[in-house]
């Protein structure tokens, strides 16, 4: 017995070949599944509900002055005070949300009260990159909050020396990179194969948000210095 295209019939011995040549090389063969299924486009869940703008004084990613920085007459942030630029716009900031720490972690802003230094502060070491074009360096910092979140600013020096803060991000830093001109952040997601990758370009005024993808850690560890995490080991059962 023989079973071709899904259907048993009865083969002489000598017609087995003939019926391999005949193209009963699939162990199924073709069939039908039944109808196509037909997809409903997606439909929308509570629409015309928007929620309301964040106030002014709410929105990390506007451009803004950071009260208290000593001025950069030079319009290079290499001739800065990392830690002085740093403090001042957290004290800034914890000013305008009051304690809610929608613009700084309250842990930040209360640990930055006391420390002297870029170690005690949290403060990764600053490093200095032409992000604008003008042929002169931003600072860009990262304020470490606990063991896993961290506060990422950017500040450039604008004509007459006033420090401006350009960028103002809140994340997981799995990642952190500058090439061609841009900044690329990694950050996890909750599949460890996958991480989100945003780019971040000059815009004139500010650095913006470019483009947001969805990466797996394989192809970033083809092009990266910086490998995707591991996922922490399962506890053994005991």
């Amino acid at each position: 017995m023989v079973r071709c295209a899904g259907v048993w019939r009865d083969v002489a011995l000598a017609g087995i070949g003939a019926m391999l040549l005949a193209g009963c090389a699939d162990v199924e063969g073709l069939h039908r599944d039944g109808p196509a299924v037909s997809i409903a486009p997606p439909a929308p869940l509570w629409p015309g509900t928007v929620p309301s703008p964040a106030p002014t004084e709410q929105q990390r990613g506007q451009p803004s002055t950071v009260p208290g920085a000593p001025a950069v007459a030079s319009g290079d942030m290499r001739d800065a005070d990392p830690l002085a630029v740093i403090k001042a716009d957290a004290a800034a900031a914890h000013r305008e949300d009051q304690g809610t720490s929608w613009l700084v972690d309250q842990r930040v802003a209360d640990r930055f009260k006391t420390c002297t230094a870029l170690a005690s502060c949290g403060v990764r070491k600053p490093i200095f990159r032409d992000l604008t074009g003008d042929g002169r360096s931003e600072l860009v910092t990262a304020v470490d909050v606990d063991g896993r979140l961290s506060e990422m600013r950017v500040y450039h020096a604008q004509k007459g020396g006033a420090v401006v803060r350009v960028l103002s991000r809140r994340a997981v830093l799995e990642g952190v990179e500058v090439a061609a001109g841009h900044l690329a952040i990694r950050e996890p997601t909750s599949n460890p194969s996958l991480v989100y990758v945003s780019h971040y370009v000059w815009d004139g005024s500010m650095i913006a948000l470019h483009e947001l993808k969805l990466d797996s850690c394989r192809t970033l560890k083809d092009t990266s210095t910086s490998p995707c995490a591991k996922p922490s080991p399962r506890p053994e059962a005991r």
